[in-house]
């Protein structure tokens, strides 16, 4: 209603249970990973990236996105730059950098947990009273 919504772009591709994905990985618009990515997994272009990891997923390198939902294992760092969602079962070996968190009951960070604050702007806005005020 005033601003952003937290709300993730729609998955567009899979990696399945069972596939195992050595290298790096790139994606538009939203990915799940079910199975395994031993390699770094980035979201680019104009829209933000949203990653679902499920319970049964594995990532062993570096994760960098707009939304990122946890519920499986990473052993890496990190990287929301708007929102991370850490399920029940997440388990994650590496600092976690974001600007807005969730973190449920039984998740689990081996690392330090950084916010990252918005980029600041070098707009000075003067403040002036509302004029009619009373004394």
């Amino acid at each position: 209603m005033f601003g952003k919504t937290n709300k993730p772009s729609p998955i567009d591709s899979l990696i399945g249970a069972g596939t195992t994905i050595e290298g790096h990985v790139s994606f538009t618009g939203g990915l799940r990973i079910d199975g395994s990515v031993k390699g770094d997994v980035k979201a680019t272009g104009n829209k933000p990236g949203t990653l679902v990891i499920s319970e049964l997923a594995k990532v062993e390198g570096q994760i960098d996105v707009a939304h990122v939902v946890i519920n499986g294992t990473v052993a890496g760092p990190v990287r929301a730059t708007e929102y991370v969602e850490l399920l029940p079962k997440a388990r994650v070996t590496g600092n976690v950098t974001y600007k807005s968190i969730e973190i449920h009951v039984g998740a689990i960070v081996m690392g330090q947990l950084q916010y990252e604050a918005p980029a600041r702007s070098d707009k000075v806005v003067e403040f002036k009273p509302a004029s009619g005020s009373s004394d």
